[in-house]
């Protein structure tokens, strides 16, 4: 089983000076992360893409190529690429270029986003959501076979034997799918046999099995052979020595991460009873001590069969000593026993 770290790099309210945290700070932050995850031994380093002032990145190819320059071994991805609003010639040509300059480390997460922002921005009409997301990801598909693509669809201007450079180490660049919970979005990705990362944000982890058990069981039926059918989890992740120290250390942020910012905005709000409902052995909260995160790593792998986690670790405005040593003892503590166990089974 892989595991890594996600950084969506919000930016939340600086408590002393009311304003938003700094942003070029921020993305420093968040390269240190992924050089530290990568000497620490982690397998996934993965950067949310996000439109808003909210957020400090809005191209991770770019910030990603930058982690790349300093790292060696760690797998470098999206998470996700909107790729309802991108040119997916441009895509693939951004995470191509990462590849190059990482020796074959790109990957890329496709996802719709639920975030509305980048529609408006990039004048892509809400009332093609699934229509504009669905021709995309087949000209990405194409893109990924060959250097030469002829291409014709609704959202973008044909093309007729293009040559698109440059061409990734990779024989072909990894590419999974970024799923929220809809069975739609599942069966999407396995009937095109793609590997599916699901978001687990809250909730009951058990009421994700008939998903994921209908997402393999699209890709065998449409004749995919069982091991391309990989599952990642990503969740939300804090690690400390203790488990209630982890609790009592998080919540803060928790809590000003998931709030809503505005009246009637996006969000909801989390008491001290809701925290210990979601860090608890089958919520999405992924908190608590090295050997509570173990355990529920390995509930998560019987209940899903995940073949990879990765465990968004920088939310809420949490300091940079604590992402830091959460990061440590994942890579430390926890995975060398994930590792240990999910390789015997």
């Amino acid at each position: 089983m892989e595991l890594g770290i996600l950084s969506l790099s919000d930016l939340q309210t600086d408590p002393d000076t009311g304003r938003p945290h700094d942003a070029a700070r921020r993305i420093r932050q968040i390269v240190s992360y992924g050089i530290a995850a990568d000497q620490a031994g982690l397998d996934v380093f993965a950067l949310g893409e996000h439109h808003s002032l909210d957020f400090a990145v809005s191209s991770p190819a770019v910030v990603l190529a930058a982690v790349a320059q300093a790292t060696e071994r760690i797998r470098l991805t999206s998470a996700v690429s909107v790729l309802s609003v991108l040119d997916p010639v441009r895509l693939h040509q951004d995470f191509a270029t990462l590849d190059l300059i990482s020796d074959g480390r790109a990957e890329i997460i496709a996802g719709r986003s639920a975030f509305t922002e980048a529609f408006d921005l990039f004048g892509v009409d809400l009332a093609d959501y699934d229509a504009v997301f669905t021709d995309k990801l087949d000209l990405l598909l194409a893109l990924r076979e060959s250097e030469r693509v002829t291409w014709n669809g609704r959202f973008r201007p044909a093309l007729n034997d293009a040559q698109v450079p440059p061409r990734p180490v990779q024989q072909r660049l990894p590419l999974w799918l970024g799923v929220g919970g809809t069975p739609a979005s599942a069966e999407r990705a396995g009937r095109l046999g793609l590997p599916m990362v699901l978001g687990l944000i809250g909730g009951d982890i058990r009421r994700a099995a008939a998903l994921v058990e209908h997402y393999r069981a699209t890709g065998l039926a449409a004749g995919h052979p069982r091991d391309t059918l990989q599952l990642g989890v990503t969740s939300h992740f804090f690690a400390a020595v203790t488990s209630q120290g982890a609790r009592d250390t998080l919540y803060p942020y928790y809590h000003e991460y998931l709030r809503p910012k505005t009246p009637g905005g996006r969000g909801w709000l989390v008491g001290p009873t809701e925290l210990e409902a979601a860090a608890g052995p089958f919520g999405a909260l992924m908190t608590g001590s090295p050997q509570q995160i173990i355990d529920k790593l390995l509930t998560e792998r019987e209940l899903l069969g995940a073949d990879r986690f990765i465990g968004q670790i920088d939310l809420g405005g949490l300091p940079p000593h604590l992402v830091e040593r959460s990061i440590e003892l994942l890579a430390t503590e926890i995975a060398p026993v994930i590792r240990k166990e999910t390789a015997a089974a």
